[in-house]
C-alpha cells in the first residue's frame, strides 16, 4: 500500500504487490464512505432537529461535534487515499507534515467528543451517591458546551508539535518509486517517529482511560439493573431487558473498536518505511479505519430518534424509486 491511512504516521508499503495493495485500499475506501454517510447523517439529523425545535439536548450537541469531527477525519483519509494515485503534492515534506498535523488534531478531538458522550451517559444512568458526583450530575448540562470547546484546545497541544517533526528524507509515491525531497532540509524519520508516537499516545491516553472506566461503569450498572427487572411484569420486563442488552452490546462493541483502533494506530506508527511485514501494516490500516465508521452505525442503531429517521428516510427513497408518493405521516416523521 502506498501510504498509511493516518497521514502523520508516514507509513509506506513500497514492497507491496499491486493487487493486495489495491484490495486493502478498496476496503479502507469502503470504510471511509460508510463513515462519511453515517456521520453525515447523524450531524444532519441533529442539526435540522435543533433548528426546528430551537433547543438541543446535551447528548445531541455532543453527537453533532462528534459526527462532524469524524466526517472531517474521513475526508482527510479520503484525500490521502486519493493522493496515493493522483496527487503528488502530498509527497512534499512540508505539505505532508501539515496534513499529518490536521489529521492528528481532528482524530484527538473526535476521541475527546466520544469520551464526553459516554461520560454523559454514565452520569445520567448510574446511581450516584457521592456529593461531588451529584454536583457534576446537576451541572453536566451546563458543562457540556465548555467541554466541547475545550477539547480542540487540548487536541492542539498534542497535534501542533507535529509541525516541528521532520519526516523521512525519502518520500515514496504509490508506485513504489522514491525521490529525495529537495524543498527542505529534513532528517531521518527513524529518529523522529518516536516523537510522533509520544504525541499520539499522550493525545489518546486520557480519553482512552476515561472511556474504558465510564464504559465499565455503564456495563456494570446496566447489568445490575437488568437483574432487578426480573420481578417486573413479563411483557414490560422482556422489552426492558432487550433495551438493556442492546445498550450493553453497543458499549462492548464501542470498546472493542476503540481499543483495536488504538493498538492498530500504534502498530502503524511503529512500522517504518523499511517494514517488511506488509500484512501486519495492511491489516492495521483496515482495523484503524473501522472504528469511526462502524461506531457511527452503532450510534444510529441504539439511538431511537436516529434509527427512526434512518428508517423513514429509507422508506422515502423506496417510495421515490417506485414512483409512489410518500404518506403524509412519513413526510412529517422523516426528520423528527
Amino acid at each position: 500500500m502506498g501510504a498509511c491511512i493516518s497521514p502523520g504516521s508516514g507509513i509506506h508499503l513500497r514492497n507491496c504487490q499491486t493487487s493486495p495493495r489495491n484490495i486493502f485500499i478498496i476496503i479502507v475506501t469502503v470504510e471511509v464512505v460508510v463513515g462519511l454517510i453515517g456521520n453525515g447523517f447523524i450531524a444532519t439529523i441533529n442539526i435540522i432537529n435543533w433548528i426546528k425545535s430551537k433547543k438541543i439536548s446535551s447528548a445531541d450537541m455532543i453527537l453533532i461535534f462528534l459526527s462532524t469531527s469524524r466526517f472531517i477525519l474521513q475526508v482527510t483519509v479520503l484525500m490521502h487515499i486519493h493522493s496515493l494515485y493522483f496527487v503528488d503534492v502530498f509527497k512534499l515534506a512540508s505539505v505532508y507534515k501539515d496534513f499529518g498535523a490536521v489529521w492528528m488534531f481532528v482524530n484527538h478531538s473526535s476521541l475527546w467528543f466520544s469520551t464526553w458522550l459516554y461520560i454523559l451517559y454514565c452520569v445520567k444512568i448510574i446511581n450516584i451517591t457521592h456529593w461531588l458526583l451529584l454536583q457534576i450530575k446537576r451541572r453536566i448540562a451546563g458543562m457540556v458546551p465548555w467541554l466541547l470547546l475545550g477539547s480542540p484546545v487540548i487536541s492542539s497541544v498534542t497535534s501542533l508539535p507535529l509541525l516541528w517533526i521532520t519526516p523521512s528524507t525519502y518520500l515514496c509515491s504509490s508506485t513504489g518509486n522514491c525521490r529525495e525531497n529537495s524543498t527542505a532540509h529534513i532528517t531521518d524519520w527513524d529518529s523522529s517517529y518516536l516523537y510522533l508516537l509520544l504525541l499520539y499516545f499522550v493525545g489518546c491516553f486520557f480519553p482512552l482511560v476515561l472511556s474504558v472506566v465510564t464504559s465499565a461503569l455503564l456495563i456494570t450498572s446496566l447489568w445490575k439493573h437488568r437483574k432487578t427487572m426480573q420481578c417486573y411484569p413479563e411483557t414490560f420486563r422482556d422489552s426492558m431487558i432487550d433495551v438493556h442488552l442492546t445498550a450493553i452490546k453497543s458499549i462492548i462493541s464501542f470498546l472493542i473498536l476503540y481499543l483495536s483502533s488504538f493498538v492498530a494506530q500504534i502498530l502503524l506508527i511503529l512500522s517504518t518505511s523499511q517494514s517488511k511485514d506488509v500484512v501486519k501494516v495492511a491489516v492495521s490500516l483496515v482495523v484503524a479505519g473501522a472504528y469511526p465508521s462502524m461506531h457511527s452505525i452503532i450510534l444510529i442503531i441504539v439511538n431511537s430518534k436516529l434509527k427512526l429517521a434512518f428508517r423513514n428516510l429509507c422508506l422515502h427513497f423506496k417510495c421515490h424509486l417506485e414512483d409512489k408518493p410518500p404518506s403524509p405521516r412519513l413526510e412529517r416523521n422523516t426528520l423528527q
